[in-house]
């Protein structure tokens, strides 16, 4: 028998979990939420990417991973002792190649995970990415030999291709203007720049006072979080399915000239920093006799120009959009400048203000050209982004697979100030090429069928037969934008929204009982008999995707 007190509380409780849910069900409050978790799972990407670099060598050292080559040096005077030098060998060819597996592997699977978001949506492989993301921290933490962290570090690779490329593809979804796009993805660079520089010290001194396994098990925690709370915004499968049209395969889309250079500059960008964060140390270490803990936060300060440059960025593409191209080419100059000033520093202080420079031109580039993919697959595709923004994650990839050995050999052949004067050439040598994408926010949202290979099929799904009606009818002088920017009405108009205003219940009858050939209502009283499927299209006023139901 219930006392009341219990049965009140019962009913406080269940009024709350109501509230709570409705609250959670909020368009903005879902966008929120989707920010957040893709911001948490970059910054765990990041922060895992880079922990190992002060863990795994001496991790490895310390368990005997490496054979021991012992050499003595003749005493050079009467009242000297002979000195004995240690090298491990194949250690560095090892370690660089443990590094860039992760990249390696995750240059291999976006190709396939890019399809697979366009195909089933953001949620699912972003819960897919999560998942292999814990495995692969827990595997780190309880690894104890060179072959199991192999492992570990391959996984990571491909629970990246899904958690990063569906990550950046649901903001872009979420947040379809273009204001409120470049402001959400500044948001997350910043996390991916706070991960990438606060993990080496986190590592570090977690690693030296708690053992290996803590760092990996804190970051095996935040992935479990992240998962628990993607399931708050999960979709069922079949409202998830119909609301995804059919997007632009990942071929079509990598020879496009437009983003083909914004990929390219994304490498470019990166270049700078795959390079320098392998060698840097070694080289600090060398010229000016650094002690760990400073090649340890080296990178730390450069996490508050990043986040600036950011901010600058956002800001001005706010109010001139149409210079995004101007802002990536200054930044690539920046990084370029920043580069060939690197080798002439002398001193700790000195050698933080040019790793600002760079972090701050990778910032520039970084959010200007990232909306800007979205923008080109809303104006010249359809509003699909997984592809796309897998393209953006294999460019980061390819800077990242080539770097830690690539870098290694040219400064062991040609030094240091070599790498470095390359890396600035090549930066600056690039910046004239953005010039191509000066015009990309003057072109006019087309249909998606116009830039259609002959030889493909016809448009198919709910969201390409409505464009294709709307250009049987006329629609608005052969232009038809995204489905994130016009409102169809009954009579077959186009009105132009702005920012997430969008479809509202508009209806449409199909009279062939096909879900791709959709037809206008008939006279007023027209009641669909059991040979015609009527259809409900609506948009939700927070929401980015197209719904369908039966009415």
């Amino acid at each position: 028998m219930h006392t009341p007190v219990w049965d009140d509380s019962r009913e406080v409780m269940s009024e709350w979990i109501g509230t709570a849910k409705a609250r959670i069900q909020n368009p903005t409050t879902q966008r929120r939420f989707v920010l957040v978790i893709v911001c948490v799972a970059l910054l765990l990407d990041n922060m895992l990417y880079m922990v190992i670099v002060p863990i795994i060598p001496d991790y490895l050292r310390s368990i005997g991973a490496w054979e021991k080559i012992e050499s003595t040096s003749a005493p050079v005077g009467p009242n000297t002792t002979a000195k004995t030098d240690v090298e491990y060998k194949n250690e560095e060819i090892a370690i660089g190649v443990l590094f860039a597996s992760k990249a390696v592997v995750q240059l291999m699977v976006n190709p396939f995970s890019g399809t697979l978001i366009d195909k089933i949506g953001y949620d699912i492989p972003m819960m897919i990415g999560l998942s292999i993301m814990f495995l692969a921290t827990t595997v780190f933490a309880f690894g104890t030999n060179y072959f199991v962290l192999f492992i570990a570090r391959s996984l990571q690779g491909v629970g990246s291709a899904f958690a990063d490329t569906s990550g950046l593809a649901m903001i872009a979804d979420r947040f379809p203007a273009e204001e409120e796009r470049t402001k959400a993805l500044g948001i997350a660079l910043a996390f991916i720049s706070f991960g990438s520089l606060v993990a080496p010290p986190f590592g570090g001194i977690l690693y030296e006072f708690a053992g290996k396994v803590v760092p990996f098990m804190i970051l095996a925690v935040i992935s479990l979080c992240d998962g628990l709370l993607l399931l708050f915004v999960i979709k069922p499968y079949g409202e998830r399915r119909w609301q995804m049209p059919t997007g632009t395969p990942i071929y079509r889309l990598i020879i496009d000239p437009y983003i083909a250079i914004a990929a390219g500059a994304l490498v470019v960008a990166n270049i700078s920093l795959a390079f320098l964060e392998p060698t840097i140390s070694i080289w600090m270490k060398d010229e000016m006799k650094a002690v760990s803990w400073q090649t340890g936060i080296i990178w730390l300060p450069a996490f508050v120009p990043h986040v600036f440059g950011v901010i600058i960025t956002v800001k001005v593409s706010q109010r001139w959009p149409h210079f995004q191209w101007l802002y990536a080419a200054i930044g690539l100059v920046v990084i370029g400048l920043s580069t060939f000033v690197v080798p002439f520093c002398q001193t700790f202080t000195l050698l933080i203000l040019p790793l600002c420079g760079i972090c701050f031109g990778v910032a520039l580039i970084d959010t200007s050209l990232l909306p800007t993919l979205g923008y080109l697959v809303d104006t010249r595709y359809v509003s699909v982004y997984g592809s796309v923004y897998a393209i953006a994650d294999i460019s980061y990839s390819v800077a990242y697979a080539i770097g830690p050995i690539l870098a290694s050999e040219i400064v062991e052949d040609l030094g240091f100030l070599s790498l470095n004067i390359i890396i600035g050439v090549v930066s600056i040598g690039f910046g004239p090429v953005l010039l191509g994408l000066r015009k990309v926010y003057d072109i006019k949202p087309k249909l998606h069928e116009d830039t259609m290979l002959l030889t493909e099929d016809p448009p198919k799904g709910l969201y390409n037969s409505v464009k294709a009606q709307l250009e049987q009818d006329g629609g608005v002088n052969g232009y038809f934008g995204n489905h994130n920017a016009y409102k169809l009405h009954d009579n077959g108009a186009v009105q132009k929204k702005s920012g997430h205003q969008v479809l509202q219940n508009e209806t449409y009858e199909d009279t062939s009982g096909s879900n791709d050939s959709l037809n206008h209502n008939q006279a007023d009283g027209f009641r669909p008999s059991n040979n015609h499927v009527r259809r409900v299209v609506s948009r939700n006023p927070e929401s980015s995707s197209i719904s369908e139901q039966d009415d």
